[in-house]
C-alpha cells in the first residue's frame, strides 16, 4: 500500500535550478464541471500555513473565470488569478485563466495560447506534464468533479517522477467523468473525498524529508472502472 509521501522530484528528474534548493510541495487540483464544490470542500479543510503552493486547473476553454472572487471566501490563503511569469509562493492558490495554456520553468508561471481550441481542451494535462519536467519539489496532482478525461494522460508521468496522485471518489463528485477517467489510467494512488483530500495533503506537507506518515495509507479503490 502506498504510504502519503512524495519522493524529491529533483533528483529524479536529475534537474539542477533554483527550484532544486527551494523545492516546496505545489497540488494541482484539475476539474470542471462540479469543481467549485470540490474546490471549496478542499480548501476550507487545508491548513493555510503548509508551506504549499495550490494550482488550480479549472477545464476551461473561452469562459472567463471568477474563482479568484469566490474562493477567498473559504480560505486564508492568498487567492491569485495568474499572470505571465508570476513567481509560485508557498502558501498561495493560484487560478488558471481563461483561454491559456499554463507551465512553469524556473519558479514562475507562463501562459501560452491555448494548444487545444476546438473540443475537450487538455489544459490539466499540460500543466500537469510541465510540472513532471520543470518542478523540483513534490507533486501532488488531485483530479475532481469534471466532464471528459483530462489530466488522465499524464498521471502516470506524475507518479515516475515521484509524485502523488489523487481522484476524487466518485460518489461524492457532481460529474463523475473525470475522476472515473484518472482511476481508470491505473496510476492513481487515493480515492478519496474533498475533506479527505484535504487531509491526505496535510499529512503529506509533514512529513519531514518526505518520509511516510505513519498511518497515511490509500484508502481502497473500489469504485469499478468504466
Amino acid at each position: 500500500m502506498r504510504t502519503a509521501s512524495c519522493d524529491d522530484g529533483a533528483e529524479r528528474r536529475g534537474r539542477s535550478d533554483t527550484l532544486a534548493r527551494d523545492g516546496f510541495p505545489i497540488v494541482c487540483v484539475g476539474g470542471s464541471a462540479g469543481g467549485l464544490e470540490a474546490y471549496t470542500r478542499l480548501l476550507s479543510h487545508l491548513p493555510n500555513d503548509l508551506g504549499i503552493a495550490v494550482v488550480i486547473v479549472n477545464h476551461l476553454r473561452i469562459v472567463a473565470t471568477q474563482l479568484h472572487e469566490i474562493l477567498p471566501r473559504f480560505t486564508d490563503m492568498k487567492v491569485e488569478l495568474i499572470h505571465d511569469r508570476l513567481r509560485v509562493r508557498r502558501d498561495h492558490v493560484f487560478i488558471i485563466p481563461a483561454k491559456r495554456d499554463l507551465h512553469v520553468r524556473n519558479g514562475e508561471f507562463h501562459l501560452e495560447p491555448i494548444s487545444k481550441p476546438r473540443g475537450w481542451s487538455d489544459v490539466i494535462t499540460v500543466f500537469l506534464q510541465s510540472l513532471t519536467q520543470h518542478w523540483q519539489g513534490c507533486v501532488i496532482a488531485v483530479i475532481v468533479s469534471g466532464y471528459d478525461g483530462d489530466g488522465s494522460a499524464a498521471l502516470c508521468g506524475i507518479k515516475a517522477a515521484g509524485g502523488i496522485t489523487i481522484a476524487q471518489k466518485p460518489e461524492t463528485a457532481v460529474q463523475p467523468d473525470m475522476p472515473l477517467s484518472a482511476i481508470a489510467s491505473g496510476c492513481i494512488d487515493f480515492v478519496l473525498s474533498p475533506e479527505e483530500i484535504a487531509d491526505t495533503i496535510r499529512r503529506i506537507a509533514s512529513a519531514p524529508d518526505g518520509r511516510p506518515m505513519r498511518g497515511a495509507t490509500p484508502a481502497a479503490i473500489t469504485t469499478p472502472v468504466v
